[in-house]
């Protein structure tokens, strides 16, 4: 089956700040508020989307609402391109249902960039370093026919940082392997400072279920960073707090986190999680996950049915191999080049953030 539910934890969450703040907002209203509203605002970037909702609306009357949490791979390992999303995932919040929803995309999910169609097919964690949040939500929208309310995005190779800030993270893998000089032993629970963590929940080509795999052992690292930083020794580390916020970027305010925190907590009672299964494929020389229309039917409905919409048919943007040439799709080399020059230029147009985003967004 692909949906796993938990109850009373919610498990596999991908954004710290922002579900820390949901399952702890009133830890942090007594003991950092004003500390937590300026690293919230310091990670405040609109999309440059234009919300297919009134989502202010959708908060006021506690209506279900959507998030796409993104991780980039931006200094990840050594890596200085602004780099492509390594996880996306779709987050639904549901109050009346205390339900939570969490949607994960593949990486190499061939798709249609929209924008970009003489750079498509292409795989769908392209489509940050083609156009940033704007596109990648864009994308995500879609291919699978669902509102995106807000997004999320954290850098990846930053966690090491807010690791070490938070004392290390405990996590038992469930899988042997060696990585970047790290060893991992199957069942064998291991504390894990912030290189070891990061190399631990990067590690692909070696797991039986490759990206799927490295999938749920990031989410089980950060897992276990949101048990950690929900501890009142945690929060109150200023330390801590700010190196979430110069890993983070998202459109949501500080007034959308509380209200988030004080309206929406019910919803960590009851988590259902599922994940588009596609097909390998050799798409112009890339290994790609090919998507059938069934599939994204499913998950559609999926997403949908805790946002309280009404069916709808999927998205169009998917790769069609029987109709559709992919003699155009560009490298990974090209698409991290594109990543690099746009990284570049974004440090140079900016003022404050850490990621070197524009202040506006694209």
């Amino acid at each position: 089956m692909h949906n796993k539910k938990k109850k009373h934890t919610l498990r596999n969450v991908f954004l710290v700040l922002i579900l820390l703040i949901v399952l702890g907002g009133s830890a942090y209203g007594m003991t950092k508020y004003r500390n937590v509203k300026n690293a919230v605002n310091s990670s405040f970037t609109p999309s440059g989307v234009t919300k297919q909702r009134n989502v202010s609306k959708e908060l006021q009357e506690k209506k279900p609402i959507s998030i796409l949490l993104m991780g980039t791979d931006t200094g990840a390992l050594g890596r200085d391109y602004k780099g492509r999303t390594d996880s996306m995932m779709v987050i639904t919040l549901n109050p009346s249902t205390n339900k939570t929803t969490i949607t994960s995309i593949p990486r190499d999910t061939a798709v249609n960039i929209p924008g970009y169609q003489k750079d498509s097919p292409a795989k769908i964690n392209a489509a940050y370093s083609y156009g940033q949040a704007k596109t990648a939500i864009t994308t995500v929208q879609k291919l699978l026919n669902v509102p995106i309310d807000y997004y999320a995005l954290i850098n990846m190779g930053g966690m090491e940082k807010v690791i070490d800030r938070a004392g290390g993270v405990d996590v038992t893998p469930t899988l042997t392997f060696t990585y970047q000089g790290y060893t991992f032993t199957n069942g064998e629970k291991t504390h894990m400072n912030g290189k070891k963590a990061l190399a631990y929940s990067r590690m692909r080509y070696d797991d039986p279920q490759g990206d799927y795999g490295r999938q749920t052992r990031q989410r089980a690292v950060l897992t276990a960073l949101l048990k950690k930083s929900s501890s009142v020794k945690t929060l109150l580390n200023q330390y801590f707090i700010n190196s979430i916020a110069n890993q983070t970027q998202t459109d949501m305010t500080f007034n959308d986190l509380t209200k988030l925190a004080k309206d929406y907590n019910s919803v960590r009672k009851n988590t259902s999680e599922t994940h588009l299964q596609g097909t390998s494929a050799q798409v112009a020389d890339q290994s790609m996950e090919v998507m059938k229309k069934s599939e994204l039917q499913r998950v559609t409905d999926f997403i949908r049915k805790n946002l309280d919409l009404s069916k709808a048919k999927t998205g169009d943007i998917q790769y069609d191999p029987a109709t559709q040439s992919s003699s155009t799709t560009k490298t990974d080399e090209e698409i991290n080049n594109i990543g690099s020059q746009r990284s570049t230029t974004s440090r140079t147009n900016s003022n404050s953030s850490t990621y070197g985003y524009s202040s506006t967004g694209y």
